[in-house]
């Protein structure tokens, strides 16, 4: 009988080994993002943001990959983003400003670079912008929803132990008072003069002249143009070729794309258990979360 058991035991084990590798194996086909060689080619870089800003890491690392290349004398960043979480697009920002004290890099909006898509666009070399691109956005947004009323009405209680009356502050279970407003109100003040300081340094302009439109509206690209947030109107191919021209190459430059992150296969497994179990905690408890978000 034990020894049916350790049978068993060990079958089952050599199964789930089995299963581990093959599903690592599937993984690889699906998932392998190639060379991740340097090339060491001459032409010009490309980093693309595309939709929301929640994170910063690879565009960051896409940019210091080509920081660090010699034979890459400008890169082109296609900013298609409504904006999104204000500290992300704050460090994508910092790493243009970084580039750009070394480098060439040039701006492509394309149908939408409004807000943090706008924030991260500020320190570049030059910007371009379609005709018609949505952009601006010059705000911060902070949404917040009270369901105290509907769990009054289906008989739920909520309770709170906290250390400090502001702690909080944004609750959808209490009642929002004016002290919460006025310090939460406080807080976007002081991101939003960030965000203001950060569009005149970049653009070098008044900050008073950045202030007075810098209310949350859209600017169509030519009235982006016309109020200096941006430097042209072009395409994307318009503005890889002022890349390279900037670069000193002669003719149609090569577009050159950074390597894609090695996949770590293990993460990949496991960070889809972690991942709907974290992303079931931020709905049930999202906090406060500020936004440069255009609306």
């Amino acid at each position: 009988m034990i020894k049916k058991t350790v049978f068993i035991v060990l079958g089952s084990f050599a199964f789930l080994v089995v299963l581990f590798l093959v599903s690592v194996m599937i993984a690889k086909v699906i998932l392998d993002d190639g060379d991740t060689k340097i090339t060491g080619k001459h032409g010009v870089g490309l980093v693309e943001v595309k939709g929301m800003i929640l994170d910063s890491r690879e565009t960051v690392r896409q940019l210091r990959y080509f920081y660090k290349q010699d034979a890459i004398k400008a890169v082109v960043l296609r900013v298609d983003s409504p904006g999104g979480v204000v500290a992300p697009s704050q460090e994508i920002c910092a790493e243009v400003k970084r580039f750009a004290a070394r480098k060439k890099i040039i701006v492509s909006m394309g149908s939408l670079a409004a807000s943090g898509g706008y924030y991260i666009s500020a320190p570049a070399t030059l910007i371009y912008a379609n005709p018609g691109t949505i952009t601006a956005s010059i705000g911060v947004i902070l949404k917040l929803s009270n369901i105290e009323s509907l769990m009054d009405k289906i008989g739920i209680k909520s309770y709170t132990l906290k250390t400090g009356k502001y702690k909080d502050s944004g609750s959808p279970v209490r009642r929002f008072s004016e002290e919460d407003r006025a310090m939460l109100q406080a807080v976007i003040d002081n991101t939003h003069e960030q965000f203001v300081q950060a569009v005149a340094s970049g653009r070098r302009l008044p900050v008073e002249e950045v202030r007075k439109i810098a209310d949350g509206r859209i600017l169509s690209g030519e009235q982006a143009k016309v109020c200096k947030l941006v430097d042209r109107l072009g395409t994307l191919q318009d503005a890889i070729e002022e890349a390279g021209r900037l670069s000193g190459i002669a003719g149609e430059p090569e577009v050159i794309v950074p390597p894609r992150k090695k996949i770590n296969y293990w993460d990949v497994m496991t960070d889809g258990v972690e991942g709907a179990f974290t992303g079931h905690l931020d709905r049930v408890n999202s906090g406060v979360r500020l936004m440069y978000e255009a609306e």
